[in-house]
């Protein structure tokens, strides 16, 4: 990936605007992804939405796992995405419109992505298989999404 000045770059296809979704879980495939679709937001002049998501985990009898009661996951995962978004953007970065939603991660990025021009996702997140080269989130949404999909794989990720 390739991360270059575009400043008097003509938009591609003559299209200005359009919207581009990226999901952000701040495994380093999904800044990855975040960096990549910045640079295309950049390119054609689409708006920018990184998007986290975060659900309470059940155990195998369908009950919700205990958790502290001062524990916030949307309060994490809030907090997740703006250092995820400052870190790889940097605070002079391009606007991006962020939102944090609760739910199955695959479901909300493909709601988030109604109507979007492009998903943009990181092969591979904070899962428990760290070996497989595409993680099930990104297969479900480039399966089942309503828009173009665009994987990025990590670029420390090995083919072995």
């Amino acid at each position: 990936m390739t991360a270059t000045g575009t400043a008097g770059t003509e938009h591609t296809h003559g299209h200005h605007g359009g919207r581009i979704v990226v999901g952000v879980d701040g495994s380093a495939s999904s800044k990855d992804a975040l960096k990549w679709a910045a640079h295309q937001a950049q390119l054609t002049g689409a708006s920018l939405e990184a998007v986290t998501t975060w659900e309470i985990s059940t155990n195998s009898f369908g009950f919700a796992v205990p958790i502290p009661s001062d524990y916030d996951p949307a309060a994490n995962a809030k907090q997740t995405l703006d250092e995820t978004v400052l870190e790889v953007l940097g605070s002079g970065g391009p606007n991006v419109v962020t939102q944090v939603v609760e739910g199955q991660a695959a479901r909300c990025l493909l709601d988030a992505a109604k109507g979007a021009d492009l998903l943009v996702l990181g092969s591979r997140g904070h899962g428990p298989f760290v070996g497989v080269l595409l993680g099930s989130v990104s297969e479900f949404c480039a399966a089942h999404a309503t828009c173009p999909v665009v994987v990025v794989r990590h670029q420390g990720d090995d083919l072995a």
